[in-house]
């Protein structure tokens, strides 16, 4: 698929039943024994010993005071497919994941409820990858650039973190790469299955010198289990570690994405889901809706330990070229060039009193698209209808702190201001000049306390949050240019309160917490734009829940997690531009209830395999919770065999997802015209691959 329109030179470099019954009863009773449930995935780690990053200032899990969830290396890449971050992720207590099968919608994340409005990319969670940040100004991140072939770990922060991030409503998602190996070596993987699945990845790391290095490309294909999803791209991701002296480090990382097909089979209504789950819009063929897209993104962090303290400077350049056909005619091809940069500081107090850390830091970010519309005749690109300049600068100024005034008791404190700017420039004058400016500012301040026992840790804190329109979302729903200078950010406080428990490997956590959110962002659609989202302010919404997990492992190398969460996400009070009063209902693409069941095993002499469950309570699909989404469960296995040979290591692996073959959802789209509310997910099918590694 070419991309189109006109090109500005950024870029530096191109790459191109009955059972399902059984299911819910067994994850029933096993969480209803379970105090609470487990889903950090870490190897054999406990709270003392596991330490994590994204909380700015480093420290252990039971020294965070936040709900966190770290997942290992294995976890991410041991016998998975490597489509999407919801392989990795699945089992995080209070994170929903849908669309894992139409790469032209990317996945829907949503942390306490945060993102789930979102038709594409990711709102309302930062999103992080080896420092650099993946979310852009205006608040929205993509993970279509995320090598999970290279990651080494990821973190996830549960709940607002403004105080942090500035635009991160829902929490974070920070991603770390490996990096060098004291043993060198070369690593090939091949894998096929069905839907005509096909990966190959080369990834090599080691060192040369005092320098460490990583190097993995790979390409994926899916040819979909609906009509017209067909699916490719490849990544290459390098990263490098520099010292500079004994006092500093220099880290360079290098990320291309070529992604030239992803076609977008649409959503369908509840009677074709049920009588032809594989089919897609006709709307969405006739217009051979779908995106494609180049992305380079060049990250710079260095790190300096000085006699005060620690300095870490960060800068990176991202270029990303976008084209997306939806299906209308209307303005129904879309063309955009992105160039989006920031620079950051941070500086970590070391000469404090006893007990005491402190950080301050300063975060500018800036986007600039060009963004053109086109009229799509029946996917053939036609004249132009819109044009105009969009740019969003971000200013954040930060400090973070924590006070341990005795060995149990220490309190954490966050506070930050952001300026957010939008300007847009017309450069389309038959319907007039839409140019015009936007201007946001926040003060979001965090406070925690935390108490140790000897074996775990109770937490509270309280934040503030808020979160920005896009520029996506702050098109005007009478579809001329400009912004819609009526959408306000939606602003949230938040309360939690928790227990963490570590001892003898097992670890359990147990979170409530409340959420008053004011001027939620709400997506709608128009009949004379049919897939098209415009965004609207629903007043406010109040979300409580319960986040529980669990982790065990035994000697022998056997490891069980589960997790549960609880949700009560309504609308407090929402009167639509209609008339229509939501007042009262529940948010629509969330369950009330979701977990996860799993077991693993690795042997020492190689052997290792997974079974886990995932299961999703009833939702609604609209506003009015008039069309309802019934609960599902889900299962999938993994199976892998280590067999060494000197320096060799060869790995065959295999897979069934949706094991028992059961009839759901993978997406629903939110207030869809037309209850074109249902993307059906695959029915079971099997992927096989190896691994082949020597050690240098």
């Amino acid at each position: 698929m070419p991309l189109i329109g006109n090109r500005r030179g950024y870029k530096f470099m191109s790459f191109r039943t009955n059972n399902a019954l059984l299911l819910r009863a067994a994850i029933f009773v096993t969480l209803t024994l379970s105090v609470s449930v487990y889903a950090q995935n870490v190897d054999e780690g406990v709270l003392d010993e596991i330490v994590v990053t994204a909380t700015r200032i480093e420290s252990t899990v039971r020294d965070a005071g936040r709900s966190i969830s770290v997942v290992g290396k294995d976890r991410i890449q041991l016998a998975t497919q490597q489509l999407g971050l919801d392989e990795a992720l699945a089992g995080i207590p209070g994170l929903y994941m849908q669309n894992r099968y139409n790469f032209a919608q990317d996945l829907r994340i949503s942390l306490r409820g945060f993102g789930a409005r979102s038709s594409f990319g990711i709102r309302g969670i930062k999103v992080i990858v080896d420092g650099i940040p993946e979310t852009l100004p205006d608040g929205q991140a993509g993970v279509d650039s995320i090598d999970l072939g290279s990651a080494q770990s990821i973190e996830v922060l549960r709940g607002p973190a403004s105080s942090l991030y500035g635009n991160a409503s829902g929490g974070v998602i920070s991603v770390l790469s490996e990096l060098g190996s004291e043993h060198p070596y070369i690593q090939g993987r091949v894998a096929g299955g069905d839907f005509n699945y096909r990966q190959m990845q080369l990834k090599s790391a080691g060192n040369f010198g005092a320098n460490d290095y990583l190097f993995n490309v790979s390409h994926n294909q899916l040819g979909g289990y609906r009509d017209h999803a067909h699916a490719k791209g490849s990544v290459i991701n390098t990263k490098l570690s520099v010292p500079i002296n004994e006092s500093s480090k220099l880290f360079i990382s290098l990320n291309v994405t070529d992604q030239p097909e992803a076609q977008d089979p649409g959503g369908i209504n509840a009677a074709q889901a049920a009588t032809d789950p594989s089919s897609a819009r006709d709307r969405n063929i006739q217009f051979d809706s779908g995106e494609a897209l180049e992305q380079q993104r060049l990250g710079l962090v260095y790190k300096r330990t000085v006699a005060a303290g620690n300095l870490t400077l960060r800068n990176y350049y991202a270029w990303r070229e976008f084209s997306n056909k939806l299906p209308f005619v209307g303005g129904g091809s879309v063309d955009l060039d992105r160039f989006f940069f920031g620079a950051g500081v941070q500086y970590d107090f070391g000469a404090l009193p006893a007990g005491m850390s402190l950080a301050v830091g300063m975060d500018y970010d800036r986007q600039d698209d060009n963004r053109q519309r086109f009229d799509n005749n029946d996917g053939i690109l036609g004249p132009m209808v819109f044009d105009q300049n969009e740019k969003v600068d971000s200013l954040g100024l930060f400090a973070q702190g924590q006070y341990a005034f005795s060995t149990e008791w220490s309190v954490l404190a966050g506070l930050r201001y952001d300026e957010v700017s939008y300007n847009v420039t017309d450069g389309y004058f038959a319907n007039g000049d839409d140019s015009g400016k936007l201007d946001f500012d926040q003060l979001s301040p965090s406070v925690g306390l935390n108490y140790k026992t000897n074996y775990g840790a109770f937490f509270a804190s309280y934040s503030s949050s808020f979160e920005t329109p896009t520029t996506t979302e702050l098109a005007n729903p009478d579809a001329s240019g400009g912004f819609n200078s009526g959408l306000d950010p939606q602003r949230a406080d938040n309360l939690e309160i928790g227990f963490k428990y570590s001892k003898n490997k097992l670890f359990y956590e147990l979170t409530w917490f409340t959420i008053d959110i004011e001027d939620e962002l709400i997506p709608f659609e128009l009949e004379e734009f049919p897939g098209r989202r415009f965004f609207s302010n629903a007043g406010n919404s109040d979300r409580d829940g319960i986040e529980a997990s669990l982790s065990w492992q035994h000697e022998n190398g056997l490891k069980v997690d589960a997790s549960y969460t609880w949700s009560d996400f309504k609308f407090d009070q929402f009167l639509d531009d209609n008339g229509n009063d939501y007042s009262g209902k529940q948010l629509p693409g969330l369950p009330e209830h979701f977990g996860y069941l799993g077991f693993s095993y690795r042997s020492e002499g190689g052997t290792s395999g997974t079974f886990e469950v995932i299961y999703s309570g009833d939702l609604f699909a609209n506003n009015a919770n008039t069309a309802d989404v019934s609960s599902y469960s889900v299962a999938n296995v993994r199976l892998a065999r280590d067999f060494s040979f000197d320096r060799w290591m060869i790995r065959p692996y295999a897979g069934i997802n949706n094991l028992l073959d059961e009839r759901y959802n993978s997406n629903i789209r939110i207030n869809a015209w037309g209850g074109r509310y249902y993307e059906p997910a695959p029915e079971r099918h099997l992927y096989v691959g190896v691994v082949v590694n020597f050690r240098k």
